[in-house]
């Protein structure tokens, strides 16, 4: 494995990618987006936009999946663990504002919220409590299915969860129609496509006729995504090509798939910064009921809150602008002091641009 990634940091393969982008790109305006932490971690941390034409420009969009968590659903998971409720989680989401602080804060106050790795953590602490424990269950498609996972295996009667589940295409989707953010092409991401295959981008090909590319993790994956996209567009072709193909397959995961559509009913999901997107969230099927915290517990959504004032954070998961352009960003934001979600989360794009000192220059 390792001679293989190596291959995928050859910088010498790098340059002839870097020279066939800048012939593809002619003078024409570019902009890619991306959905995935892990690209934009790669993109930032090998400055890649600082290697591509200043026509080019690649963005991230809503791929974070702790950023992209509303805040009023943080504010179900505080009430849930203030009724003397076991509350896990991830620990990303400890320091996620909402509109009554964050888990930090309600854990500070005594409530008992604890980070776990996995779900299947959580229902271990069930099986050694009689409290009632609730998992916050937060993710795109790579986490959903471990959550089907461990509702389907009936776990202990004290365990339940609150899903905060999001799906990636219905979210690529409200970006092309909402035209805030010009998008040329999409760099799709790796993990979430190992669960739904390269065919789960279909819908969007054949809807709106716009080059999309799998792509893996490493610098040159992530360049040959770049050239393949802009390939397609030199030749009129808006089609989903699979970059990462040594991990993803066109049907991806059935089995993952089979257990997501057998908990699971796709509803309208609230994104935060972003607002209500239809059939984007999963919520957990009627005859599974008895594991819904927010049932369980009687409680509700109330009204969301909007950003921090000052914050642009909605308009960087949206793809609209990159994170430096935010006045907050790296001043009174900062990783050690996050104002907005983006800076929180080791998957948000203010965290990861601020780690590297990013302050990239303008790029399509």
């Amino acid at each position: 494995m390792l001679p293989l990634i190596r291959s995928f940091r050859n910088s010498d393969l790098a340059k002839k990618v870097i020279h066939r982008i800048e012939n593809l790109a002619g003078g024409e305006l570019f902009r890619i987006v991306h959905v995935c932490g892990t690209h934009e971690d790669t993109i930032t941390k090998y400055g890649i936009r600082d290697m591509l034409p200043e026509n080019v420009g690649v963005l991230m969009g809503p791929g974070c999946p702790i950023c992209t968590v509303p805040p009023n659903k943080i504010d179900v998971a505080i009430r849930i663990a203030e009724k003397k409720a076991i509350l896990t989680t991830f620990g990303d989401m400890l320091r996620v504002p909402s509109g009554h602080g964050s888990l930090a804060d309600a854990n500070a106050r005594g409530a008992d919220i604890r980070v776990v790795y996995s779900i299947h953590d959580s229902v271990r602490i069930a099986e050694r409590t009689e409290k009632q424990v609730v998992h916050f269950a937060v993710g795109f498609e790579t986490t959903a299915p471990t959550t089907a996972a461990e509702i389907l295996a009936n776990p202990p009667k004290n365990f339940s969860i609150y899903s905060a589940h999001l799906l990636i295409p219905p979210a690529m989707i409200y970006l092309l129609e909402s035209g805030e953010s010009s998008i040329h092409g999409f760099i799709l991401p790796g993990h979430v496509s190992t669960i739904i295959g390269s065919a789960g981008y279909c819908e969007v090909a054949e809807r709106f006729k716009i080059p999309q590319v799998v792509a893996g993790f490493e610098p040159l994956d992530v360049l040959f995504a770049i050239s393949m996209i802009l390939q397609q567009s030199l030749e009129g072709r808006g089609e989903v090509e699979n970059e990462y193909s040594r991990a993803v397959r066109e049907k991806g995961n059935p089995k993952a798939q089979r257990m997501m559509a057998q908990v699971f009913d796709k509803v309208d999901g609230a994104w935060r910064g972003i607002g209500v997107i239809k059939n984007s969230g999963l919520a957990l099927k009627r005859e599974f009921e008895e594991c819904d915290a927010s049932k369980r517990f009687h409680i509700e959504a109330e009204e969301d809150y909007t950003m921090p004032k000052g914050c642009r954070c909605g308009e960087v998961l949206k793809a609209v602008i990159y994170p430096w352009d935010c006045p907050l960003y790296n001043s009174s934001c900062t990783p050690d002091n996050p104002i907005g979600p983006c800076m929180v989360s080791h998957e948000g794009s203010c965290y990861i641009s601020a780690r590297y000192g990013a302050f990239g220059k303008k790029h399509g």
